[in-house]
């Protein structure tokens, strides 16, 4: 067999994503502040490229089952991570929220966050609609921080090496600083993951930075042949919270490397060290019934049916609530059918929970699309994006959808400027610019959060522990 040879002769770069995606995966994002601050000086003397720590489920998690303020977090992290860049996942207009923002917010929104410590935004939609991430590119740029464009990689007929080789072109035209593969669904194959990389170095000029899972079992394959096609950056995280539904572990990845010309540098000894610590952490979160052990194994229902493992877990929440769990793979069976009826949007966040939820419907109600949810009409409609195939038409005429409801520009422009709407709303208990984002982004949340924070006279801030059976919608789907 001919030795293979690395395509790239740099040491591999290292995110961890530890203080986000991985308790995100594993513990429905309920790692506390208190949880994070003794293991930063460890963190910030390992030389990782950069630490996943904002953005996501972060935001909306702090406030609703943590008591925390987001920012006051970052706040802490920055001033505990001094030599080490901090990075976040912006979800585009969508900012980390689950609809379309203004313009001025999301612009305000990318300022406060740099301000606040973030050096890296790694921005994203849905729909790989380019013009769904004009305004955080700009505005990211503008207040000085780095842009990771993204590419939400999925599998289907659209959707070839060709597609992200000519998508990421135009990020990088955009002014995007790296291009980020995100396989949120841990769809990307090792092959095609070095085809792929390989592809992207010859066509940009740009990092190629890779984020997988290992849902399926194939994420430290996938980050090992990313590695030898050339990849700059790829994301991992620490044992204690790695595998499954997480990132690859990032020692196994630093020990494979040891010695090559893509050593990484880093010291085993130093991660073994926070490791332990985030240890007793995952420990506390599974006696607290956060952290399922079901979300450490391998699932190939992902290969079988591109469903993502935060999704399975959704579509499994939804059918025990209708008393339906014997209709599991009827509805495994409809979400592919749905998504492609639907013009292939990729399955993340939102889109994922919206072709997930009508899948379910279409099955418990024994009819297809007898009934929609008013986000699938939006998303036919084109109020999330292009999608990016042709949407059948039996889909459209049974959503009485007419060819003068459908949307086919940018959705912002649309909208108006907001920020001072929300800052007039607010003004009673907004204390700052960032609360003022934190109720536009949540308004069903921020203002208990803000009230309790801010109660007088001074009262001792107990954090009430949850039901560990409590419904989980909002998070489960947003692990990737």
């Amino acid at each position: 067999m001919e030795t293979m040879e690395f395509l790239n002769k740099a040491p591999l770069r290292i995110t961890d994503t530890i203080l986000r995606d991985a308790h995100q995966s594993q513990a429905a994002t309920r790692m506390r502040i208190e949880d994070m601050l003794p293991a930063c000086e460890i963190l910030d003397s390992i030389g990782y490229w950069s630490l996943e720590c904002w953005g996501g489920a972060t935001f909306d998690a702090c406030m609703r089952f943590l008591n925390e303020d987001p920012w006051e977090r970052l706040r802490k992290l920055r001033a505990a991570l001094p030599h080490t860049k901090l990075q976040m996942l912006f979800r585009g207009q969508n900012i980390l929220g689950y609809k379309h923002y203004a313009d001025d917010v999301v612009d305000q929104f990318c300022r406060k966050s740099i301000e606040n410590g973030i050096d890296i935004i790694r921005i994203f939609d849905a729909l790989n609609d380019v013009r769904n991430l004009e305004q955080a590119i700009k505005s990211t740029k503008k207040y000085g921080g780095t842009v990771e464009g993204t590419l939400s990689y999925t599998i289907s007929p659209i959707h070839n090496e060709e597609y992200f080789v000519k998508l990421a072109k135009e990020l990088e035209q955009m002014g995007a600083d790296i291009i980020c593969i995100k396989d949120m669904a841990n769809l990307l194959l090792p092959t095609h993951a070095y085809s792929l990389v390989k592809r992207l170095k010859e066509t940009v000029s740009i990092p190629i930075h890779l984020h997988t899972h290992n849902t399926a079992g194939t994420g430290d394959m996938v980050n090992l042949m990313a590695a030898y096609a050339g990849v700059d950056i790829v994301d991992t995280a620490l044992s204690a919270m790695a595998g499954g539904t997480s990132q690859p572990a990032t020692e196994s990845l630093v020990a494979t490397l040891k010695g090559t010309v893509r050593d990484t540098g880093l010291d085993l000894n130093k991660m073994s060290k926070a490791a332990a610590h985030f240890r007793t952490v995952a420990a506390r979160l599974k006696e607290e019934g956060y952290l399922d052990p079901k979300v450490l194994s391998v699932d190939t229902n992902t290969l079988l049916y591109q469903v993502p493992g935060g999704m399975l877990s959704n579509l499994i929440s939804q059918l025990k609530q209708t008393g339906r769990e014997d209709k599991y793979y009827e509805v495994l069976q409809e979400v592919p059918r749905v998504r492609k009826e639907c013009g292939y949007p990729p399955l993340v966040t939102p889109t994922s929970q919206i072709v997930g939820t009508q899948a379910v419907m279409n099955v418990i109600l024994g009819e297809r699309y007898k009934a929609f949810t008013k986000e699938t009409k939006a998303m036919l409609r084109g109020e999330y994006g292009k999608l990016p195939g042709p949407v059948d038409e039996f889909v459209l005429n049974k959503a009485e959808i007419t060819p003068d409801q459908m949307i086919d520009c940018r959705p912002a422009d649309l909208l108006t400027p907001e920020l001072d709407k929300y800052r007039n709303e607010y003004k009673d208990i907004a204390k700052s610019d960032e609360d003022v984002l934190s109720l536009a982004l949540f308004p069903q949340v921020a203002p208990k959060f803000l009230q309790w924070r801010d109660a007088p006279p001074p009262v001792e801030k107990k954090k009430k522990p949850r039901d560990p059976n409590e419904v989980r919608e909002l998070y489960v789907e947003m692990k990737f």
